[in-house]
């Protein structure tokens, strides 16, 4: 944290103009830098403070103790003698230094007003999958660097704009600075961003979750050693290269394709969740604006009103009681104490004409009242948090197991138990994210859940599905259940350990 010193220095203003200089030397290439030099950077630089050798000199020092910038000796600047004692230093970032500042530039610089959920980045994901299939097959090691090195900045980003988007919508929802007219101005843009998204979201994930195990299907440790051996840092061996891109992949892989354990979600779930969870907590937020601008008062509404009292207050002795009513501040609040007999002294009453008032000795010499002691230790009830976690995970057992029931044979031939037809409605709520198109024809769709996916597909006539509720007709729809990869894996995986 001794890097971060010059942003809380008292001259953290040319501290910060000092190591622009750096940067900008930096940007045409010229690493090391002397006094004289970052003063002549700075006479280029609009708005920098006007700094002589003499003065940059100490602060190059102390930005040297704090480890920001590294420093070493010039010879070639010495023309006399002397001048070769005197040992003429010259400076460059440290390679923490160098991070530490782009920290506190990045913060400095950021557009905190600034965030949106990345959508189109979805369908370039899925052509990247292909893509990376392709080269992976044919062998081509430059091509499969460059697509997967594009996937994982693409991912990052994604997942970097979906942070701040919620971090931002989060302060919005909780703040009291933003008024009601600008956000009414703005909460359909915002709601229909979100379920947008989130249509997006359902849409591509089963594509994508498909995409990412044909590109498997190619060999993930050919793909590895091919990205590793086209990887240009040149400061890791081959074996920590590729055990950073195999990370990177699992990473990829995680966001789209579950690991099969009963009851995991994949990161795009997660996200798709908290979407939703968003989109309820705009809807609650604009039900209470509603709300209170409909009824009419509001804190500023009982603030102006406030006001008008006090511009209309005939006397100062009038305003004075006002403002004792209205904010109690007469009171001796730091004591804490009420008159025994509050009918005799009431506590609206200000301490200059109450008379006085006996107090606690503790209170008289520490400042502090007395209090009963410390608190009883907190119990914890652990056999119940137990007993809610073993319900929660044989609900979540009993899920999967009749979603392997529904998947065991056809739908349209059988009678669903409730269970069955508990899962089937969860499907097909899945599935109907993404079954309405913009425009042109929809030939089907898909939806995922408890380890098994639903296919709807196109059908002459239509059907029906006889459930434990009663008949689901569907027109010109056929659904389709089958277990996912991952799941048919999980247990063919149970079945050799057993």
């Amino acid at each position: 944290m001794r890097l971060f010193s010059f942003a809380t220095a008292e001259k953290r203003g040319d501290y910060l103009w000092v190591l622009r200089a750096f940067d900008m030397a930096r940007g045409a290439y010229v690493v090391l830098l002397h006094a004289s030099d970052v003063v002549e950077t700075l006479n280029r630089c609009p708005g920098a403070p006007q700094l002589t050798p003499t003065e940059v000199g100490p602060l190059l020092e102390q930005l040297h103790q704090w480890g920001v910038l590294e420093r070493s000796y010039d010879g070639t600047r010495a023309a006399t003698l002397a001048e070769y004692r005197n040992r003429h230093f010259v400076y460059q970032f440290s390679q923490a230094g160098f991070q530490a500042y782009r920290a506190v530039s990045e913060v400095l610089e950021a557009r905190l007003d600034e965030a949106s959920l990345s959508r189109l980045v979805l369908p370039e994901l899925l052509a990247d999958l292909h893509t990376l299939a392709e080269a992976n097959k044919s062998g081509d090691a430059p091509r499969v660097y460059r697509v997967l090195n594009r996937l994982d900045r693409a991912l990052s980003d994604l997942a970097d704009r979906a942070a701040h988007f919620y971090l931002t919508l989060g302060d919005l929802v909780r703040t009291t600075e933003a008024t009601p007219e600008a956000f009414l101005a703005h909460k359909d843009a915002l709601l229909a961003h979100m379920r947008e998204f989130s249509m997006d979201l359902a849409r591509f994930a089963p594509r994508l979750a498909t995409a990412i195990r044909e590109v498997e299907e190619t060999g993930v440790e050919e793909l590895i050693e091919r990205a590793a051996r086209c990887d240009e840092r040149v400061l890791l061996n081959t074996a920590e290269r590729q055990a950073d891109w195999r990370a990177r992949w699992q990473g990829l892989r995680s966001w789209f394709v579950g690991d099969g354990s009963e009851g995991g979600l994949t990161e795009c779930e997660r996200l798709r969740e908290a979407t939703m969870s968003a989109i309820a907590a705009v809807l609650s937020l604009l039900r209470r604006v509603t709300e209170t601008r409909k009824g009419g008062v509001s804190r500023e509404s009982a603030l102006r009103h406030l006001a008008g009292w006090f511009t209309a207050a005939p006397t100062a002795d009038a305003a004075h009681a006002l403002f004792d009513v209205v904010f109690g501040l007469g009171r001796p609040r730091h004591l804490a104490m009420h008159h025994p007999d509050a009918d005799v002294i009431p506590a609206i009453r200000s301490w200059w004409d109450a008379p006085p008032l006996e107090i606690a000795r503790t209170l008289a010499e520490t400042g502090r009242p007395p209090t009963p002691g410390a608190p009883a230790r907190l119990q914890r009830n652990d056999a119940g948090i137990r007993r809610l976690r073993e319900a929660q995970l044989e609900t979540q057992r009993a899920r999967a197991a009749a979603a392997r029931s529904l998947a065991s044979a056809d739908v349209h031939d059988r009678e669903l138990d409730e269970r069955e037809t508990e899962v089937l409605l969860r499907l097909i709520d899945a599935a109907s994210t993404a079954w309405v198109p913009v425009s042109g024809r929809l030939s089907g769709t898909t939806g995922s859940d408890s380890g098994v996916t639903l296919t709807v597909s196109e059908h002459e006539g239509s059907t029906v599905v006889r459930t434990a509720r009663g008949l689901l007709h569907l027109n010109n729809r056929k659904l389709q259940v089958r277990e996912t990869v991952s799941a048919r894996k999980s247990k063919a995986a149970g079945k050799d350990v057993g």
